[in-house]
C-alpha cells in the first residue's frame, strides 16, 4: 500500500502534539517582567520537548523518503511510535510545573526511551519490508546515534534521583547530537 496516508497521518498527529504542548504554557500572571521568572522551567521543558518532536518529525520524514510502500506491520509500528510521542505534552507540562522534580524528569526519560525504542522498531520493520539492500537499510547502517540515544535515556532515568540536572544534560546532549545534521539518508538517496 502507498506510504502517503502514513506520512499525512503522522504529520497531523505530530502537529496536534505540538499544539497541545504549547497550550500547556501558561501566560504570565501580571504585566511585570518579573512574572516571567516562574515560567522559566515550563519554557525550558517546552523548548526541549519541541526540539525532540522536531527531531522525530525530521527523521521520520527522511526515513519515509527512503521507502516505496508500507504494510500493516509498518502502520502498527508507526502508531506505536506516535503513542509514546503523544505523552510528551503532559509529561512536559509536569516537568515544568514541578520545576524539574525527580519523578517527572525520570518519567520524561522513560517516555523518551520508549519513543526511541518505538522508532527503532519502526525502522527495523521498514528495513524488513524493503530488504537489507534497500536504501533505508544502507542509510541506517549501524545507527550509532540511535544506540547512544537509548543508552543516554536509560541512564537518565535513575540519574534523575541523583540530580535532575544530570538527566537534563543527557537529554540536551541527545537533542544536540540529533540537531547536528544527519545526512545518511540524503546521501544514499542522492547517490
Amino acid at each position: 500500500m502507498s506510504k502517503g496516508r502514513l506520512e499525512a497521518f503522522s504529520d497531523g498527529v505530530l502537529a496536534i502534539i505540538i499544539t497541545i504542548m504549547v497550550l500547556h504554557l501558561e501566560p504570565p500572571s501580571s504585566a511585570e517582567v518579573q512574572a516571567l521568572t516562574p515560567l522559566i522551567p515550563s519554557f525550558l521543558s517546552y523548548l526541549l520537548s519541541f526540539a525532540f518532536l522536531g527531531i522525530y518529525w525530521n527523521n521520520h520524514h527522511h526515513m519515509l523518503q527512503a521507502i516505496k510502500h508500507v504494510n500493516g506491520r509498518v502502520l502498527w509500528a508507526n502508531l506505536h511510535l506516535l503513542f509514546w510521542l503523544s505523552f510528551i505534552p503532559s509529561i512536559t507540562a509536569w516537568v515544568g510545573e514541578t520545576h524539574f522534580a525527580p519523578w517527572p524528569v525520570a518519567v520524561y526519560g522513560i517516555d523518551l526511551l520508549l519513543a526511541a525504542v518505538a522508532y527503532y522498531v519502526l525502522a527495523r520493520t521498514l528495513v524488513s519490508l524493503h530488504g537489507s539492500e534497500s536504501a533505508l537499510a544502507i542509510a541506517l547502517g549501524a545507527d550509532i546515534k540511535g544506540k547512544v540515544s537509548v543508552v543516554a535515556y536509560a541512564c537518565s532515568i535513575p540519574l534523575a534521583f541523583v540530580g535532575t540536572w544530570i538527566s537534563g544534560l543527557l537529554y540536551v546532549f541527545v537533542a544536540v547530537m540529533w540537531l547536528i545534521p544527519d545526512r545518511r539518508i540524503e546521501r544514499v538517496l542522492a547517490g
